[in-house]
């Protein structure tokens, strides 16, 4: 199969995936995000590989993006952004550690995680999620595949059920996920 005729199976298998995104989770998503600005709460926004880079896009389009358009003002961060800290967690104490020593003593039951993976079993994600979860603090998980332990204890879940191994179609979701809840304040405004 060349890429002329690879293209538009892709395109399609990504129409399905996007077909069932269910609107009502990301309501719910916005209205936790919302709730942080009330309680002057932070977000945190964790995720490996690619999904470190939604994280990064994410803290971008929410922090950034909307406070110098002066429509919302979130207090956001991705914890993979900083990389002498992540290596230095990871090589001093393991790279299991590099999002859960970073929230260790500084989040706060009012805070909202996002947490992003595609398997939602990388140790990293699970001891993070578990920490906050600890503490009190509302989760989101942004998953793919089976969606593994994050899905299972996420308060608010955005499943994508593509098939094992489909990187590209879940990450594809995940991101549009982020411009959808990007582009509804930016639409919303716009219209204020």
């Amino acid at each position: 199969m060349n890429a002329k005729e690879f293209t538009p199976l892709y395109i399609e298998k990504l129409k399905l995936l996007l077909d069932s995104v269910d609107a009502s989770i990301i309501q719910d998503i916005i209205e936790s995000l919302e709730l942080t600005v009330k309680k002057k709460s932070r977000v945190y926004i964790l995720g490996n590989g690619g999904s470190s880079a939604t994280a990064s896009h994410m803290v971008n389009d929410l922090g950034a993006g909307l406070r110098r358009r002066e429509i919302m003002n979130f207090d956001v961060t991705s914890l993979g952004d900083n990389s002498p800290v992540v290596t230095a967690i990871a090589n001093d104490i393991g790279y299991e550690n590099v999002f859960y020593m970073q929230m260790n003593g500084l989040v706060s039951k009012d805070d909202l995680v996002i947490a992003i993976s595609c398997s939602g079993d990388s140790p990293n994600i699970v001891k993070a999620v578990g920490y906050a979860k600890e503490i009190g603090c509302k989760v989101v998980g942004i998953t793919g595949f089976e969606g593994g332990y994050l899905k299972e204890v996420a308060d608010i879940k955005f499943h994508v059920d593509a098939p094992k191994g489909e990187y590209g179609l879940v990450e594809d979701v995940h991101m549009i996920l982020d411009h959808i809840i990007y582009s509804y304040y930016i639409n919303r405004g716009s219209n204020a």
